[in-house]
């Protein structure tokens, strides 16, 4: 018997036209979706199905990437598909929180439009971000250190793939210091500030005074955080690791080794795109990969896992 985790993406992977099918072929992704809209006092079908500049914008797009995400993880709930533990990536991580029977999907979605908002007015000007390929993580990390101005690790994705966050020169000036030391490429990234830096705490704290009106359920099944990469089981702690998420460092290749340590050996990526599935092949090309972004893909994951 597959020991299955569920993963969810985090923003990047947000696209027009996104969980259509899934809206108009499944009565609880439609639910979802539209009590996304109530929570959060957005359109979230209009921002997901129809041209606009809006579903690109932080404070938009959590929401929206999250509504059709969880209306994907209920239809495969529907379907007798469920995951032995859950991890997602950043914005993600509310999936899994959801999920897992931490969140509600309406407390979720309240949070997440929350935490797209502070996390859009913390951004200072002058942030960005970059992917680092080709060079392991250690060095990235001796490189922003000696790097002047504040430039950090915001993810390690895969072998391989590191991101830094930070002020823009810093940002700029640790690229080309790695390019020197053997880098593969400097990808900037098309993001509104710099995430998962220390630069964002303030929006942590906000979302500290958010979650104190939040009620966290017992956690039925357990998730990866992204600021440990350790199994949660106590709801407890959640709302300090939510608060540390904002502005900590996403440990996504951490996390993964630490779900195929503990016996996951088929991972199902939930929402769009092929992001994460892509991210695992390079960790660890003996897990069975399968996504579920268009309702055609439900075939396949039925034939493997029921």
């Amino acid at each position: 018997m597959n020991k299955i985790g569920f993963v969810f993406p985090g923003q990047g992977v947000q696209y027009v036209g996104m969980g259509k099918d899934f809206y108009e072929e499944f009565s609880i992704a439609r639910e979802m979706m539209n009590l996304a809209s109530r929570e959060t006092g957005l359109d979230i079908p209009a921002l997901c199905f129809e041209e606009n500049s809006l579903l690109s914008v932080t404070e938009y797009t959590q929401a929206a990437l999250l509504a059709v995400s969880v209306g994907i993880l209920k239809v495969l709930e529907e379907m007798g598909i469920k995951a032995d533990i859950h991890a997602g990536l950043s914005l993600g991580e509310y999936g899994a929180l959801t999920a897992s029977g931490a969140l509600t999907p309406e407390v979720a979605f309240g949070l997440v439009r929350k935490r797209g908002i502070y996390m859009q007015e913390a951004v200072p000007i002058g942030g960005a971000m970059a992917a680092v390929l080709g060079v392991e993580a250690g060095l990235v990390e001796k490189i922003c250190a000696q790097t002047e101005g504040m430039v950090s690790v915001a993810n390690y994705n895969c072998p391989g793939q590191i991101v830094i966050t930070g002020e823009e020169g810093a940002v700029f000036r640790a690229g080309e210091a790695l390019k020197s030391a053997g880098a593969r490429r400097i990808a900037p990234l098309n993001v509104s500030g710099p995430f998962h830096s220390p630069m964002l705490f303030r929006a942590g704290e906000r979302l500290e005074e958010a979650l104190k009106e939040v009620e966290i359920h017992p956690i039925q099944i357990p998730y990866i955080t992204n600021v440990t990469a350790e199994p949660v089981t106590d709801a407890s702690v959640v709302k300090e690791l939510l608060k540390k998420q904002v502005s900590s460092p996403v440990l996504w290749q951490q996390s993964m080794e630490r779900m195929i340590a503990q016996g996951v050996d088929t991972f199902i990526e939930i929402g769009p795109g092929k992001t994460l599935t892509g991210f695992l092949r390079k960790i660890n090309r003996n897990v069975k990969t399968l996504n579920v972004a268009k309702t055609q893909d439900l075939e396949r994951v039925r034939r493997e896992c029921l």
